[in-house]
């Protein structure tokens, strides 16, 4: 089938961030479990669970100020955008954080999806929902990203075409061991990977 949309992650994979998220765990004293920041923080009593969204909160506003967009992101999406695939931004981000970004660097997102807008990854949700406003199936649909997170929701939505751009050693005991994927160093390969599937 036909690839009609990606889906496209923000930090680590077309945002480079100073910011590390073993860090800000670190700074937590949150475990390293595979799970994002805010779940684990949800369970946290209310004073400690609104200093850690404060915590967060500032290292995202870091890792707009110092963060730069990855080299090959404007020919990625340039190249997608050419051969008619949608392409949308599908990031754990705040929506915040993600404007940010996006005014910082004009980049022709057709739709934006941040965590203030429903689910968080890795909850297939993250991918479903933004798939159903662009009217597209999870068999027509690429995720690039870079993380656990992004593997388990794509697998878990039906989404068997996978671009994961340099993960990070940590995540992969969290990998689905059935879910499928395609590793790259840089968004330069991951376009060369997809000229194979999209003419």
């Amino acid at each position: 089938m036909a690839i009609r949309a990606a889906l496209i992650d923000m930090d680590g994979t077309i945002w480079v961030s100073p910011v590390r998220v073993a860090d800000v765990r670190r700074e937590l004293g949150l475990p390293q479990d595979g799970r994002p920041i805010l779940h684990q923080l949800a369970e946290l009593p209310p004073e400690e669970q609104a200093r850690g969204i404060q915590v967060l909160r500032r290292h995202e506003a870091r890792a707009v100020e110092l963060g730069s967009l990855h080299p090959g992101a404007y020919g990625l999406l340039a190249f997608l955008k050419e051969r008619g695939v949608k392409c949308a931004l599908v990031t754990n981000n705040s929506g915040a954080s993600t404007s940010a970004v996006l005014a910082r660097c004009a980049l022709p997102f057709d739709l934006v999806f941040t965590r203030d807008d429903g689910a968080m990854k890795p909850d297939p949700e993250a991918f479903l929902g933004p798939l159903a406003k662009l009217g597209v199936l999870p068999a027509e649909a690429v995720v690039i990203g870079d993380s656990h997170f992004d593997l388990i929701a794509a697998h878990e939505a039906g989404i068997g075409t996978v671009i994961l751009v340099r993960p990070e050693e940590w995540m992969r005991p969290f990998f689905p061991p059935e879910a499928s994927y395609h590793e790259v160093q840089d968004l330069a390969e991951a376009r060369d990977l997809l000229a194979r599937w999209v003419p």
